[in-house]
């Protein structure tokens, strides 16, 4: 593979990925930010957030002359390749924020020469890139719609192990692009751009769904005495549905999901179509949130004074990214219900102007002198720990509502405590 030399725009989750895995791959790469504080931490090879193994190949690259990090106003030289990688937010009416796409664009078309070609990163609505070829095309620019398909906690290893590699463009652009990827064993998918930029959303959601749907079956579960985990685990063995995305629990959350649902529901209504079966699925993630804190108020009554903790701040193990994570949603409730929460999560932080919040050190810590636990985040240092012990520290009722149906059943009652799971039995 001929080593190319590539300019990242944005040095968030996607683009610090993108650009760390490009150099190790062998390109020289320069990734571009704004941000002057977060250039100085990663040039000393600190991230600005948790991604196992992120740290170590951006040092060894770093060390190998291989990767840079600069501000775009001090780059005249963007090499062959530039990926926008730059962050499109959800408005407040659900669609995508573009004036950061349109940013990089306005830079691109004053500065890089002709014969170049932008990778378009970012999530973007269907029709968006076509807008953008046309423009750039007209100043000799190609352009690759090329939608990246990384989880939080493990993005590393999903770049390099991807299931499948999306490059939407005219078919000569999309053969040079796919140059940059001869490492990487994967399917190569070549098609129009909007069909890439769908598949964006469409994969999201879809697989928002299959979370959605697991979660009402937990909800009939607890009706009609079933186990939520068991029938789950019956449905998954069905090679055609899968098992993956079917554990029930109290919701997606991160940066992903839940803007991208909302994106491709105002896609649909723009349009002048209507998707129920999207809308339910935001509904229902919007409804599981609330579980947890309307069983405590059931079993408690009054929740005013009530020692309340929260175990997991982000929305997912392994990231400290707490973007829509369910605990900030289920906090917010608790608070206003008067509750004290204590909360512990081992990399995510959340702030709350409230004086009945306090984030603490150690799951033990959160859990001491509650009457009741939720736990929102699976980590493995919360699901495994011995909650026969910590039970037994807590106050009267010891309730302990498991959000993600990890947690021994038996252990919590072996400490005198009662629980609750979500569609367990």
């Amino acid at each position: 593979m001929r080593p190319r030399r590539v300019t990242v725009f944005g040095a968030g989750y996607v683009g610090l990925v993108a650009g760390a895995c490009l150099s190790k791959s062998g390109h020289t790469v320069t990734v571009l930010d704004v941000d002057e504080k977060k250039l100085v931490s990663l040039r000393g090879g600190v991230t600005p957030f948790h991604e196992p193994g992120l740290d170590e190949i951006i040092t060894g690259s770093i060390e190998a002359g291989r990767l840079i990090f600069e501000h775009p106003s001090n780059v005249t030289d963007f090499g062959e390749y530039v990926y926008v990688a730059v962050g499109t937010p959800s408005t407040s009416t659900g669609s995508s924020d573009l004036r950061f796409i349109s940013a990089v664009v306005e830079q691109i078309v004053s500065t890089v020469p002709a014969g170049t070609i932008v990778i378009m990163k970012s999530t973007v609505p269907p029709g968006t890139g076509t807008a953008l070829a046309k423009r750039l095309e007209a100043h000799g620019i190609g352009y690759v719609s090329n939608p990246e398909f990384l989880r939080e906690g493990n993005a590393v290893k999903d770049w390099y192990e991807t299931d499948r590699m999306v490059l939407g463009g005219n078919p000569e652009t999309i053969d040079k692009v796919a140059e940059l990827y001869e490492d990487i064993l994967a399917p190569i998918l070549r098609c129009d751009i909007p069909s890439a930029e769908l598949i964006k959303y469409a994969s999201n959601a879809f697989l928002a769904m299959k979370i959605s749907f697991a979660n009402e079956i937990a909800n009939l579960c607890n009706t009609v005495d079933a186990d939520v985990t068991t029938v789950m685990k019956g449905v998954g063995l069905d090679k055609r549905i899968g098992g993956s995305f079917l554990n029930a629990g109290i919701g997606y959350g991160g940066s992903c999901f839940p803007k991208d649902t909302r994106a491709l529901d105002y896609l649909y209504s723009v349009n002048g179509h209507h998707s129920p079966l999207l809308k339910a699925v935001i509904d229902v993630n919007a409804f599981q949130r609330r579980v947890p804190v309307t069983a405590i108020r059931h079993r408690l009554g009054d929740l005013h004074g009530v020692r309340v903790a929260v175990l997991g701040l982000t929305f997912k193990p392994h990231t400290d990214d707490t973007r829509e994570a369910p605990a900030g949603d289920i906090i917010r409730m608790l608070l206003v219900e008067g509750a004290i929460v204590p909360a512990y999560d081992p990399v995510g932080v959340m702030d709350f102007e409230s004086d009945q919040y306090t984030q603490v050190g150690s799951v033990e810590e959160a859990v001491r002198d509650a009457c009741a636990v939720i736990v929102a985040t699976e980590w493995d240092e919360i699901c495994d720990a011995d909650w026969k012990t910590m039970t037994a520290t807590m106050a009267e009722p010891k309730l302990v509502f498991d959000g993600r149906n990890c947690v021994d059943p038996a252990a919590v009652r072996a400490g005198g405590g009662e629980y609750v799971g979500v569609g367990r039995r």
